[in-house]
């Protein structure tokens, strides 16, 4: 869902309850935030430079689970999937075949998973983490740019332990190239202990960074150092991170969950 300087979150953790809410919209957090889940991974060490998609992203899905509710699984992803493009102001459209998608969803069962994760990555060694309730995978050209991405949801498994919704706006934002999670990034889909199933507004903010034309792939961490104090200071100055929250709200998604 990762190194933090830790006297920022000692310093964070005796702030009054009051700031709370505010500690992630500082330029300090939102730029560590960013060091933490664009440019590390998951299940391996180091720091990992950026990945990003520079060509559209062709959208294609896949149900090999119970079909009643296909239509509502494409519903939710189709959503999630505008909301990212407007948000990134990067181009996402949906795919008219399997043979010209560069960005597969599955829908698959337990049972199945396993072969799926290998049919979708082209890799027979991949195996889902144990705890694991989906996964995602990129592919990635010698820039660092993504070419292909593919998520595979065990629709069974995810209902089972009431995440497929989580698993759906996890794994996809993801794949756009945040693709680390991590606990000192709150309020956060980055974070298992965040209780919303939906993108925060330090998400929104997360996607923004990455997308940001400054920010190129293959950069390190030193590199977007400089792109990111500039930005972030042109955001608090214009309101782009005090009304995060607000906007990224205002999606078809939180309006279908009831929020």
């Amino acid at each position: 869902m990762i190194n933090r300087c830790w006297w920022l979150f000692l310093g964070l953790l005796a702030m009054p309850a009051v700031r709370a809410e505010e500690a992630w919209q500082s330029s300090a957090y939102l730029q560590q935030a960013f060091f933490e889940v664009a440019l590390h991974n998951e299940y391996t060490g180091g720091e990992q430079p950026v990945r990003k998609w520079q060509q559209p992203i062709r959208v294609w899905l896949e149900h090999h689970a119970d079909q009643t509710q296909a239509e509502q699984r494409a519903m939710l992803t189709k959503y999630h999937m505008q909301h990212l493009s407007r948000i990134t102001g990067h181009p996402i459209v949906f795919a008219t075949s399997r043979q010209e998608a560069n960005f597969m969803v599955v829908f698959s069962h337990l049972q199945l998973w396993r072969n799926d994760i290998a049919l979708v990555s082209g890799n027979l060694l991949i195996k889902p983490p144990a705890d694991a309730a989906c996964v995602f995978g990129l592919d990635l050209d010698d820039k660092k740019a993504i070419k292909k991405a593919w998520v595979v949801i065990p629709v069974d498994l995810a209902q089972e332990h009431r995440q497929l919704l989580s698993c759906i706006v996890e794994e996809t934002t993801q794949a756009m190239g945040l693709p680390n999670d991590s606990e000192k990034v709150f309020p956060s889909i980055f974070n298992d202990k965040t209780p919303e199933s939906l993108l925060t507004g330090l998400d929104a903010l997360l996607l923004k960074m990455l997308y940001a034309p400054a920010v190129k792939p293959g950069m390190r961490a030193h590199q977007v150092r400089s792109v990111l104090d500039k930005l972030l200071k042109q955001w608090q100055n214009d309101g782009t991170i005090q009304d995060a929250e607000k906007n990224v709200r205002q999606s078809e998604l939180y309006e279908m969950m009831g929020f």
